[in-house]
């Protein structure tokens, strides 16, 4: 697995993954820019997810949702904020309910990607999820957060060793 760690901050109310790769920042970018590649590994694999919308430009936004090894079905959202390609992105990911509206008592993440190069043909990518509240922390690590984010990172190796090199 890529993951290399999740260092949890409550004092920021901050959570960060990072992941280092074989493969050049571009390949990684496109994980996330291409919703058909995106599809392969956000979620946990028990939980793969299907993208409705994908429009990550500065004011768009991302709906997908996650369907459970018993068909159960979670929906969620990303308004996004800023793009930088293939550097960087920043938006808010929530829950939605079964019509795709935000669902107001769950909490919303301010999360930032960071993707750069570490020497020749590695990346390594960080995602910063910053929480509303320590509450809002410890409610989503509750749920799986934690857990749920290093499984579905750790899903990128396969699709990046399947991508041509850019």
């Amino acid at each position: 697995m890529s993951v290399t760690s999740v260092v949890k901050h409550p004092e920021t109310r901050t959570m960060t993954l990072t992941a280092e790769f074989s493969a050049t920042p571009e390949q990684v970018w496109q994980l996330w820019a291409d919703p058909r590649l995106l599809e392969r590994w956000w979620g946990p694999p028990t939980y793969p997810a299907t993208v409705d919308d994908h429009d990550l430009t500065p004011g768009g936004s991302v709906t997908y949702v996650m369907t459970g090894p018993e068909g159960d079905r979670h929906r969620g959202w990303w308004h996004v904020l800023a793009v930088d390609p293939p550097r960087g992105l920043e938006l808010d990911d929530g829950f939605a309910d079964d019509a795709g509206r935000p669902v107001p008592d769950m909490p919303v993440t301010r999360m930032r990607l960071r993707v750069e190069p570490v020497g020749q043909g590695s990346t390594r990518m960080s995602v910063t999820s910053t929480f509303a509240s320590v509450e809002a922390m410890e409610q989503l690590v509750a749920m799986g957060m934690e857990e749920g984010m290093s499984l579905a990172v750790g899903q990128m190796d396969d699709i990046l060793a399947s991508l041509p090199v850019t």
